[in-house]
């Protein structure tokens, strides 16, 4: 099973304007050994998202989506190369019902989440509803642990946990994204059991960096963030093979800001030898 997770940065841009000499979104899909995609910042509301990802449904994946209430904001999606048992759109809090931030799919023996916290902003009511998002958020994770079940939550969380997963950490301290409070919240949830697989398997810092800004020559020098996770439960996380950033060989490659970051898991016989 390989799951991978990428915010793209709005998914008509990804698979059109961003998209040449056979690059891009669709091109990405024709090529990836991905099992399960989860997909952030859609941009689209759900007829709009599968016709961008046309040619890949006429391929065979099968898609799931939350549109987002606002035009052309948020928006959450999964590709699934099984069929889905269950779709569940929110992560339970009335508020974000339908804010196109949280999707959870029941596939191929897994539940699968794709979300993408909000960006917020330090000491303004943005970062307040950041908060409140992330609340809602621990107490479904709770849930789930309750569960038993192999889970695997993944997507931008907009937050970087460590000094190892920001470049520029000493000049963030202060902004959201690496504010005390955020890299708390994902201490806790790794206290409680789930498992950042990404760093588990490169506990070497610092990176891999999953997301660089379009300005300046930030991605050419690396100077980009660890924000995209696989937080997962503890059995499944023992199945964890390989994990990694597919960062783009050169910006002019690049079809959002943000790079896949894709987990390899070993079946549970393999894992078990």
């Amino acid at each position: 099973m390989i799951v991978t997770t990428v915010n793209v940065n709005g998914i008509r841009a990804a698979v059109k304007q961003r998209s040449t000499d056979n690059l891009g979104l669709l091109a990405w899909l024709k090529e990836t050994r991905a099992d399960v995609i989860c997909l952030q910042e859609t941009r689209a509301d759900d007829e709009q998202l599968a016709e961008a990802l046309a040619p890949a449904i006429a391929d065979g994946w099968h898609l799931a989506s939350a549109d987002p209430h606002l035009k052309g904001r948020n928006g959450v999606a999964v590709l699934s190369r099984t069929p889905f048992d269950e779709v569940r759109i929110g992560c339970g809090a009335d508020e974000f019902a339908l804010h196109g931030r949280y999707l959870e799919v029941d596939t191929a023996g897994l539940t699968v989440a794709s979300l993408y916290v909000p960006t917020g902003e330090a000491q303004t009511d943005r970062q307040l509803e950041k908060e409140r998002f992330m609340t809602a958020i621990a107490h479904r994770m709770a849930q789930l642990r309750a569960t038993g079940r192999d889970a695997l939550l993944c997507g931008d969380w907009n937050v970087a946990h460590t000094e190892n997963d920001i470049k520029n950490w000493k000049g963030n301290l202060k902004k959201s994204g690496f504010l005390p409070e955020e890299r708390q919240w994902v201490t806790d949830l790794l206290a409680t059991g789930w498992v950042d697989v990404v760093r588990a398997l490169h506990p070497e810092g610092p990176g891999p960096y999953s997301w660089w800004s379009w300005r300046g020559k930030a991605f050419d020098n690396d100077a980009g963030w660890r924000i995209d996770y696989h937080l997962v439960t503890p059995a499944l996380a023992a199945r964890a093979v390989t994990a990694g950033t597919e960062r783009p060989a050169a910006y002019a490659l690049r079809w959002s800001d943000h790079a896949p970051v894709t987990v390899e898991f070993a079946d549970e016989k393999m894992a078990a030898s």
